[in-house]
């Protein structure tokens, strides 16, 4: 099996989430490959700053402002990377986050920023990204980026929403690929489940860090650039990865 990524130079590829930690670090390789990459985060600063290191690269990264949790403001993005850079043929869904709460005592404010960024926001975004790849008919490549707890439950206190999310993440993967292979699309679907990375995740989500050996954000990055660069006919579906030792 040849992995090439030389199909994909010079298209576009939409990375939610593309302002720092496992986001950044997949624009970055997206960028070195020759892709042109739409990075949409809340905090465009960072993705412009980080468009700036990766000036001279072979590809290009434009930052676009939106918040996942807001339906209006996706369709609106979705289509201004559309019109400003042209038809879409990657979108890797990175976004996401948790809040510190439990399921007993929890908030639900806190529960349903979760659940409308990891869950809501990933649908959304998908599906407007989907509707351009059929009407272009792409060949094109849809990657989840999933977690470990979409596929076993842990104790970790203050997590117990965001598990819950990367089960539905794992479900939302294969019912995706299930009806693209129903309407006979070309467009590939994986999911990729890191364990432990060690990012500003931990801070926000307030859980601190886990006494355990965690991967490096471009671990995941690594990750993603083997899923695009497998043949067209050949489709990981899911690509679980962790640091050794860990969960």
């Amino acid at each position: 099996m040849v992995l090439t990524l030389e199909r994909f130079i010079g298209k576009v590829a939409v990375v939610t989430g593309a302002s720092a930690g496992i986001g950044a670090a997949i624009v970055e390789e997206l960028v070195k490959n020759g892709l042109i990459v739409a990075g949409l985060a809340r905090r465009i600063n960072k993705i412009e700053k980080i468009a700036h290191k990766l000036s001279g690269q072979k590809g290009t990264l434009c930052a676009f402002k939106c918040d996942l949790t807001e339906e209006s403001q996706i369709i609106a993005t979705v289509e201004e990377v559309i019109g400003t850079l042209g038809p879409i043929s990657i979108l890797i869904n990175n976004a996401g986050l948790s809040q510190h709460t439990s399921l007993l005592r929890g908030e639900t404010k806190k529960w349903k920023t979760v659940l409308d960024t990891n869950i809501l926001g990933l649908c959304i975004v998908t599906r407007e990204v989907a509707q351009n790849i059929i009407a272009n008919k792409t060949a094109g490549h849809i990657i989840h980026i999933n977690s470990v707890l979409g596929h076993v439950v842990l104790d970790i206190p203050g997590l117990n929403m965001y598990g819950p999310t990367k089960y539905a993440v794992t479900s939302l993967a294969e019912t995706l690929r299930l009806e693209i292979n129903r309407e006979k699309l070309h467009v590939k679907v994986t999911s990729i489940s890191p364990g432990y990375v060690k990012t500003e995740f931990q801070d926000i989500a307030e859980f601190g860090e886990l006494p355990m050996p965690a991967l490096h954000p471009a671990d995941v990055a690594d990750a993603v650039i083997y899923a695009l660069s497998t043949p067209p006919h050949v489709n990981v579906s899911e690509v679980i990865v962790r640091a050794v030792g860990s969960i």
